[in-house]
């Protein structure tokens, strides 16, 4: 007889832990969270999984990162971002650093960054570099992009030139 009394105690703590003591407001909010949930990764909060060595050691290879699709909404890319770029389809993306912006003549002298022909500090590089890229011009609406691991020859790392309309958003960390 004890065990009969039991089983609806432990039975009720049971709904009560999971379910709480009001199963519609918990409906309720399940609903709410699920919406919420959809709407900011769906629109806000992209996730991408970084496939590669280019951006070593700052980000490590088969990691998932989300990409802020609403950071660029009030101000535009700065120098020093990392963003996610959309190639060719939906889900094709590179992460890349800004190191350039839009009408900067961007260019790589003994591994340094040169700005105008100005050299600029990049405190986020940790591997050595030696590259000796000649300056581009970027137009009015591009952003020079580039991996942080810069130890990689110039030819076997994709760098160069990207559009504003590419740039998905910024990589959180």
């Amino acid at each position: 007889m004890g065990n009969n009394l039991a089983e609806p105690q432990a039975a009720g703590w049971l709904q009560t832990v999971l379910i709480g003591r009001r199963p519609r407001r918990t409906a309720i909010r399940i609903a709410v969270l699920v919406v919420v949930s959809f709407v900011v990764f769906t629109f806000g909060l992209l996730p991408i999984r970084v496939e590669g060595i280019s951006m070593l050691p700052t980000y490590q290879s088969h990691r998932i990162n989300f990409v802020n699709r609403l950071a660029y909404v009030v101000h535009p890319p700065q120098r020093g971002d990392v963003v996610a770029i959309r190639m060719a389809g939906e889900r094709a993306m590179l992460m890349k650093r800004i190191v350039g912006l839009p009408n900067e003549m961007v260019g790589f002298h003994d591994g340094h960054l040169t700005i105008n022909g100005q050299e600029i500090a990049e405190p986020y590089l940790k591997l050595p570099c030696f590259w000796e890229v000649p300056p581009v011009l970027d137009g009015p609406d591009e952003y020079y992009v580039v991996g942080d691991n810069r130890s990689m020859r110039p030819l076997d790392h994709v760098h160069g030139r990207a559009i504003r309309a590419r740039i998905v958003g910024k990589v959180l960390l």
